[in-house]
Formats: structure tokens, C-alpha cells, sequence
């Protein structure tokens, strides 16, 4: 391709064509690439915006990928056959599946609830108390988690002089630092599995973003919460409460154990602790391997293969270098506005990633940690996000006044993000 390019231009130059149709005839095709995709970005945006879900999504967007190119039945079979054989997409299906199946069975045997009580004993200070809520419900992905946890804020808050807005910002806040670093969420999973990461390698590089959102939320917010709370001492199961999450951390993070693995474990552990009969078992395996689970990696995967077979990203490359724009812009604003338009993590990842990862040839660690940082502050300051809407409704908080806290703690997480990029990348 690159022969072929340096003889058009030779030619061009023998025939004395101006240089302006030269560029205009070299650069067209990467444009029309850049109109189709940005089309199905907007397609994916339209549809999400709609409620439908994701996988149903992108395997929408998937077949509008190869009706803009005319892919030929031949490629599109290839496609498929790699989107449903591989690797990646049977690990996630079952990871996917287990971490369903482990939400179901703390659920129904009150373990989350008891780390919820033991929480008020371990963390006695009243910062602390409060913030302890929100953040031990986001452990486990839950759609709308956040008015679970309202109600305790609320209830944790109910002798101080706060307003409402503030309380809302602590609700919302603290419940979604682990996103970016607890491996039972989809978000983090998907990016490493889309880009080739190891696991345990993102969320490393993504803990001072979780640590920066922390800190964020207390120069924001309890600037006069002070003292400690009567509670009664932490229980023995209170403190057992803590192992099912503490042994998924420990398998995956220091013994580098594949989620997939150390949650099948782990639930087959819990089934015995809990002596589920065979009955309970199918119940749970039929809760955890939903529809909903097969269509989102089913899609995210077809719509991954479907972007490297149609060529859509054939001229891009050559089109962003000639056109001298830098790389951090691009795996800012792509993820971020994704993020920002669909209040979905696993939506801008799956629909970013790819064609990210195909422009950049690939990515280093710290590229993808940054877009995924970019998706993630897309996703807490889109006014569709699922939490931040319920948050405000419980609180009756005026948005605005939310939106003051929310904006200087998301720059705070970006600044780090950027600092980290420009040292590591």
C-alpha cells in the first residue's frame, strides 16, 4: 500500500496535478471511513438513548458495520465464526454468568446486608459510616444500586445539617469508584479483554483514578461531619461477610488467578456453605446465564470482528497522521463523549474500544487505561445515567447544585488520568 501511494504521488506530480486534488483524492477514502463509522456510533447512541439493551445494540450496529461496506456473505460467515469461537468470548460468557450467580446467592443469604451492619462497627468514625454504605453496595454491579444505598446515607445523615444536594453527591460518588478497579464489573473486564490486557495489569493502573475519586468526594463533600458513631462492636459473621469479595480481590489480583476461575470457585464454594439442593443450583445457574448476558458479548465481540473484517479502519491511521492530530485527543473524546451520551461504561468501551484499538495498531497499558478513564467520566456526568437519576429523585436534589460537585471531582480524577498518560505512556 505504501509502494503503491509513493507511485500515485510520482504520478501525480509527472502530470502536474495541483496539490490540493493530490490530498483531496488521497485523503477521501479516510474520510468516507470516518462518515460510515461515525454514523455507527451514532446509531449505537440513538439506540441506547432508546432503552433497548446493549448487545441488541451492537449487534445492530454490527450489521449496519457491514451493509455501509458491502461485506460479502464469505467475510461476514468468517466474522461470525470468529465471534463465536472465540477465547474471549466464552470467558466472558462465563464470568459474565458467575458474577450474576455470586450476586444472587449474597443476596438471598443476607450477606450483603450483614457487611452493610458490619460496616457501622468497623468504620466508626462518622465520615467514614456514611460513606461506607454506597461504596460496600457498589462491590457488586447492580443496575439502579443507588437507591438502595440511598435510604442508608439518608438514614446515616439524619442528625446533620446537610442539604440535600450533598447528600446525593455522597450517595452517587462513593457507590463508583470500584468501577474502575473491582474486576466483578463488566466495564474493566471488557477493556482488557478487548484489548489484550491482563486483568490485574488495568486495574492497577487504574487505582489512582479510584483513589483520586475518593479523595475527590471528601474535599467535596463532610467538610464539617466530624467525631464517631455508638455502634455495637463487629460481629464474627459480620466480619465473614467480607470473604466472598475478599477472596475474588486475593485469587485475581495477588495470585493473578483468571476471573472466570476464581468465581467458579467461589460460587461452588458458597453452594456448598449455603447446602444448595440441586433445585437451588439450576435456579441460580438459570438466573446468572440471562439472555441479556449472552447478547451483550455476543455483540460486543461480532461488532469487534465485523470492525477488523470490513477494512474500516483501512485509511484512518495514515488520515490522523497526515492531518497531525494527537493521540491523547482521540482516546479522550471518543470514550468521553460515548460515555457522556449513553451513561454506559460497557456501552462506550464496546463501542470505542474497537475502533480505537484498531487506529492505534493496538494500544500500550497506559493508552487504554487513559480511554477507559476518558469512558468512565463520560459515564458519571451523563445526565442519563442510571444512578445520578435515581440519586436525584430520592433526594429531591436540585442538579445544578449536584453537577458543582460533580464536575471539579471528575477534573480532579482527569488530571491524574493525564499525568499518568504523559509519565507512563
Amino acid at each position: 500500500m505504501v509502494g503503491e501511494g509513493r507511485g500515485k504521488v510520482n504520478i501525480s506530480r509527472a502530470l502536474k496535478i495541483p496539490s490540493s486534488r493530490r490530498n483531496f483524492r488521497l485523503q477521501s477514502p479516510a474520510m468516507l471511513d470516518l462518515v460510515k463509522l461515525f454514523a455507527v456510533l451514532a446509531l449505537i447512541v440513538f439506540l441506547l438513548r432508546k432503552k433497548h439493551r446493549i448487545g441488541i445494540v451492537l449487534l445492530c450496529a454490527s450489521a449496519f458495520l457491514a451493509l455501509l461496506y458491502l461485506m460479502p456473505p464469505v467475510r461476514i460467515a468468517a466474522s461470525v465464526q470468529a465471534a463465536l469461537t472465540s477465547e474471549i468470548t466464552i470467558t466472558l460468557t462465563l464470568a459474565l454468568t458467575l458474577i450474576r450467580v455470586l450476586e444472587m446467592v449474597m443476596r438471598e443469604n443476607g450477606v450483603l446486608a450483614a457487611m452493610t451492619e458490619a460496616s457501622k462497627s468497623l468504620f466508626r468514625h462518622q465520615k467514614l459510616v456514611i460513606i461506607s454504605m454506597p461504596m460496600l453496595i457498589g462491590m457488586l454491579p447492580s443496575l439502579g444500586g443507588a437507591y438502595f444505598s440511598a435510604p442508608m446515607v439518608d438514614e446515616a445523615t439524619k442528625k446533620l445539617n446537610m442539604p440535600q444536594e450533598e447528600k446525593g453527591f455522597i450517595n452517587f460518588w462513593f457507590r463508583h469508584p470500584w468501577e474502575y478497579i473491582l474486576p466483578l464489573y463488566p466495564g474493566v473486564l471488557l477493556a482488557a479483554a478487548l484489548s489484550g490486557m491482563e486483568l490485574q495489569t488495568l486495574i492497577l493502573i487504574n487505582l489512582p483514578y479510584a483513589l483520586a475519586m475518593i479523595a475527590g468526594g471528601f474535599l467535596l463533600s463532610m467538610r464539617k461531619v466530624e467525631g464517631s458513631v455508638d455502634v455495637p462492636p463487629l460481629s464474627r459473621q459480620g466480619l465473614m461477610s467480607f470473604i466472598p469479595i475478599g477472596l475474588i480481590i486475593l485469587l485475581v489480583m495477588a495470585l493473578g488467578v483468571p476471573l472466570h476461575y476464581a468465581l467458579l470457585a467461589l460460587v461452588a464454594g458458597l453452594f456448598i456453605y449455603y447446602r444448595y439442593g440441586v433445585s437451588k443450583i439450576w435456579a441460580a445457574l438459570k438466573y446468572g446465564f440471562a439472555l441479556e448476558v449472552i447478547l451483550l458479548v455476543l455483540g460486543v465481540m461480532m461488532f469487534k470482528e465485523l470492525m477488523d473484517g470490513s477494512g474500516a479502519v483501512k485509511n484512518l491511521s495514515a488520515f490522523f497522521l497526515d492531518h497531525g492530530i494527537p493521540v491523547m485527543p482521540l482516546l479522550f473524546v471518543l470514550p468521553f463523549l460515548s460515555g457522556f451520551l449513553t451513561g454506559i461504561t460497557v456501552g462506550s468501551v464496546s463501542s470505542t474500544f474497537p475502533l480505537l484499538l484498531s487506529i492505534l495498531h493496538g494500544a500500550p497499558p497506559a493508552a487504554v487505561s487513559f480511554a477507559f478513564a476518558a469512558a468512565y467520566l463520560g459515564v458519571l456526568l451523563s445526565p442519563v445515567h442510571v444512578c445520578l437519576i435515581l440519586t436525584k429523585d430520592y433526594f429531591r436534589a436540585d442538579i445544578v447544585q449536584m453537577y458543582r460537585r460533580l464536575i471539579p471531582g471528575c477534573a480532579l480524577i482527569l488530571a491524574v488520568a493525564v499525568i499518568e498518560y504523559l509519565i507512563a505512556g
